[in-house]
């Protein structure tokens, strides 16, 4: 499966002159707060359909903890970008968009929100405006692998084959042994029809990330598709 940046870690800010029971509370629940959201770096490159996979009540945490963020903060973009985030792990397109949206209306040039208005437009397989979203992204941070490999997942969503390829080759030399980059380059080649290519590559991708499950199963659905194209 596929989907791929959640928004980058926040530094929360202390409240001042709070009770003690409740800070060391709210420093445990940041605490589960932030790995929920590292969680999602990891699975934001080709994993869309993550948050089937999440404790769903860590998610409905993290929500209710940024909206009353937002009502005590308006102005606070970096926590409008985590609250879309999380309605977007909800599944809560719309309103994941209408957060991505009021920040860049404050700021044009807010990479997070470009990114991650791109993974919601990804999801719904809205692949040209992902695209749009993702060269903003690359435009404003250039050497940030990430923009890269889902410009390629929007190609390849277009069947643009090529550009596809020469984006995620772009990322390859910004990370040139992450796991998914590769795994994304052995995508197109399946989506070519070039099972016996996709099959080395997805190799390639184990042999840095051995755990790497995407992989394994792309492995799995081609060895009969191969075995097929070889006979015929």
């Amino acid at each position: 499966m596929e989907a791929e940046r959640a928004p980058q870690e926040v530094e929360e800010k202390p409240v001042k002159k709070q009770p003690k029971t409740f800070k060391k509370k709210t420093s445990i629940l940041l605490l589960s707060l932030t790995l929920l959201i590292s969680v999602g770096i990891g699975y934001a490159l080709g994993h869309f359909y993550f948050w089937n996979d999440i404790n769903m009540k860590r998610v409905n945490e993290q929500l209710d903890f940024y909206k009353e963020a937002v009502r005590k903060d308006p102005a606070n973009l970096q926590n409008r970008i985590v609250l879309g985030y999380t309605y977007f792990l909800k599944g809560d397109n719309e309103e994941a968009i209408k957060q991505f949206d009021f920040v860049l209306d404050q700021d044009k040039n807010y990479y997070d929100a470009h990114y991650n208005i791109g993974l919601v437009f990804l999801k719904e397989e809205r692949y040209n405006e992902a695209l749009i979203s993702f060269e903003k992204a690359v435009k404003i941070a250039p050497k940030d692998f990430k923009g890269y490999v889902q410009m390629g997942i929007s190609y390849r969503g277009l069947k643009e084959y090529d550009k596809a390829m020469k984006v995620l080759e772009n990322a390859n030399k910004l990370a040139p042994t992450n796991s998914d980059i590769i795994y994304q380059i052995g995508m197109v080649a399946e989506a070519q029809g070039k099972y016996e290519d996709a099959i080395a590559i997805y190799k390639d991708a184990l042999s840095y990330d051995p755990l790497f499950k995407d992989a394994v199963d792309a492995l799995d659905r081609l060895k009969d598709k191969d075995t097929k194209a070889k006979g015929e």
